[in-house]
């Protein structure tokens, strides 16, 4: 078989996108940037203060450079959206320290800040979606999702960068979260691991809908839920128990967990219970 005519369709697909940035790029640029901002996931300290300001100018540049090669960057100049990134950085810097905080603090575990920083999942998927999330809310396409990516490959935790999640986050363990481009999520909001955040629909035309839930803030999801729709809003101050599946509303400080039932002397089957506090 002649393959000539498919191996020029490639070539001529690759001169279309000459110096388009891969994810590898992008990928390298977060985790260069992460270990700058955070002292505990690197080994910086033998750079100068000269240098180390010259390794933040480098930042930049790179920055820079893959969002002018950026297919998708549209007609904002990347030198803007660099700048206006890098004045962010330091809100972005704090808002990780908070979920840090949320991290150690709510594990018993965890020993220290560093070990946090050095070793949870959450830790590592978290700071890449509030990198991410900056980037999209400045309008840059592709590279967000592909920095999410990336630290969805490391951790198994997926989070959309068009998420809206608020301050002191904690995800515990990690692995199996997925939490979708329209949710939102209040402060001081705890996921364990397996908790999907998804929408009840996957129908094309819904994309510009809001199709996953609203978290209010002090809500624990333990490991396993599954919440489902964007009109489903789980009130503060409650607690979603192991496994439970649920698409609608429950009202601030509800537990929400499966009640098995005895049918003699052996479980039968299990019920929804959703407790609800006195008015």
């Amino acid at each position: 078989m002649n393959h000539q005519s498919f191996y020029n369709k490639l070539y001529f697909s690759h001169q279309a996108c000459p110096t388009c940035p891969s994810p590898a790029e992008v990928s390298r640029f977060y985790v260069e940037l992460l270990g700058a901002l955070f002292a505990d996931f690197t080994q910086l300290a033998h750079l100068s203060e000269e240098q180390f300001v010259q390794l933040m100018e480098k930042l930049k540049q790179e920055l820079e450079r893959l969002l002018r090669h950026n297919p998708s960057h549209g007609s904002d100049d990347p030198a803007q959206l660099t700048e206006e990134f890098f004045d962010a950085l330091p809100v972005i810097f704090e808002k990780v320290q908070q979920d840090v905080t949320a991290m150690f603090e709510g594990d018993p575990a965890a020993e220290s800040r560093s070990e946090v920083i050095r070793t949870y999942p959450g830790f590592y998927a978290i700071a890449a979606y509030r990198i991410a999330h900056q980037l999209h809310v400045l309008g840059v396409q592709g590279i967000p999702r592909i920095i999410t990516e990336h630290a969805h490959s490391r951790t198994g935790i997926d989070i959309h960068p068009g998420a809206a999640i608020g301050d002191h986050f904690c995800i515990d363990h990690g692995t199996g979260v997925v939490i979708g481009e329209t949710t939102v999520i209040g402060d001081h909001v705890k996921v364990y691991q397996g908790v999907t955040l998804g929408a009840l629909s996957v129908n094309k035309e819904d994309a510009e809908r809001k199709r996953h839930p609203t978290l209010e803030d002090r809500v624990v999801v333990y490991a396993g839920a599954t919440i489902l729709g964007g009109d489903t809003v789980i009130g503060h101050d409650s607690v979603v128990g192991g496994n439970v599946w649920l698409t609608r509303s429950v009202p601030p400080h509800s537990k929400i967990y499966y009640q098995a039932k005895m049918f003699n002397g052996e479980t039968n089957e299990t019920d929804l219970v959703i407790f609800r506090p006195e008015k």
